[in-house]
């Protein structure tokens, strides 16, 4: 029997490789951008960084260290310069395939932290597999922007998997919508009528502001912004105000919302302030053909008539006042239920103008009761 050489005895200790075949290795040396592994064959394995990671920011040295071990898989055996090729990033693409496959079975919760955000919807990567979540899924409404998720970390399920057209779709919205109508449900089962919540606003229209209660949105309508009055809420609000809100009423999924608190009511204690014969100071808040409306205080109006502004005929009250102009007047009529008020400057003149005015009390009268109705009708409007 012939004696083996030393090269053939040396050539049996060293195992065989082939292309596709998962091996351990050892880190020799690390660059920035190539592994160097001894993966136990006549040569060593070079892991470059494309190989290693899709993401092109990363710097080797950072991950690894010379005596780390890891498997690799075999690309080629010679790259024709007697190198072994390995890659790291296709066998955790293999293995994150099986993972996502498991996931998409059993419509597990993956949590990804978004490397790009595309035209279309958002890039993750989850185990070296890229899932596409489309714009359409990364919400339950429609967002105009999607830069904000840049660099975030979200949670997903994958709504569809097919390994051979290597398309991996993630579903966001899902997650969102469900946890939406729990903090719904639970919102719903803690608050009620008269309550007063915390609330942010979440968007402001010109009928109102919708809040966010924290599980589902209320409705604070102008006409309930302030006991006074209000030109326009976004003069008044803005997105992200903070607020203290009374719950009005609750309509099946429905919340309207008020800021008129009954502690501030400016009619409580007006029959005291505007008792018939009462001198009161006011500003003169808007006026129309028949009378002006003078503001006596935010949430209270009284109403002076054309023909009490003046002891002259006044053809029409923008003729002798301004809006914003402060005038003073007597009380000449209230009412509470309707929340009425009805001033007269003629009141405030000589006693020997007002006897003579007397006889045309009825009349007066008379013009102030259809003035009043004409208040509510614009009330209304």
């Amino acid at each position: 029997m012939s004696e083996l050489t030393f090269e053939q005895m040396l050539e049996d200790s060293i195992k065989t490789i082939h292309s596709g075949e998962v091996v351990e290795g050892t880190v020799i040396d690390v660059k920035a951008d190539e592994i160097i592994l001894n993966i136990g064959y006549k040569s060593d394995g070079i892991l470059t960084k494309s190989e290693y990671t899709n993401d092109s920011s990363v710097d080797l040295t950072t991950v690894v260290k010379p005596g780390d071990t890891m498997e690799v898989k075999v690309l080629k055996v010679n790259d024709g310069e007697g190198q072994v090729v390995l890659t790291y990033k296709r066998l955790a693409a293999d293995r994150g395939n099986k993972r996502i496959e498991e996931a998409y079975n059993n419509k597990e919760v993956l949590k990804a932290t978004v490397a790009q955000v595309l035209g279309g919807g958002l890039s993750v990567i989850v185990d070296e597999v890229r899932i596409f979540i489309p714009a359409s899924l990364v919400s339950d409404t429609y967002e105009k922007d999607l830069n904000k998720y840049a660099g975030q970390e979200i949670e997903f399920v994958i709504s569809e998997y097919n390994p051979k057209r290597r398309r991996y779709i993630g579903d966001r919205r899902q997650l969102v919508a469900a946890r939406k109508a729990e903090l719904q449900r639970e919102l719903f089962e803690r608050i009620s009528e008269g309550d007063i919540v915390e609330g942010t606003v979440k968007n402001v229209t010109d009928f109102g502001a919708f809040i966010d209660l924290g599980g589902a949105d209320g409705l604070l309508h102008i006409s309930e912004m302030s006991w006074g009055r209000v030109e326009h809420p976004k003069k008044v609000f803005k997105v992200g105000d903070q607020l203290k809100v009374l719950i009005k009423e609750i309509s099946g999924s429905k919340i309207a919302l008020s800021l008129k608190f009954d502690d501030a009511n400016p009619w409580k204690d007006a029959a005291s302030k505007y008792a018939v014969g009462n001198v009161v100071t006011g500003r003169v808040a808007r006026m129309t053909d028949f009378g002006a409306f003078v503001e006596l205080e935010p949430g209270v109006d009284a109403l002076l008539h054309v023909s009490q502004i003046a002891k002259e005929h006044v053809e029409k009250p923008s003729d002798v006042l301004s809006t914003g102009q402060e005038v003073t007047a007597k009380v000449v009529d209230f009412n509470e239920a309707d929340k009425k008020i009805s001033l007269s400057i003629k009141a405030m003149m000589t006693p020997e103008y007002a006897a003579e005015e007397e006889s045309d009390a009825d009349v007066v009268s008379v013009d102030i009761d259809a003035v009043i109705a004409a208040q509510n009708e614009e009330d209304a409007e």
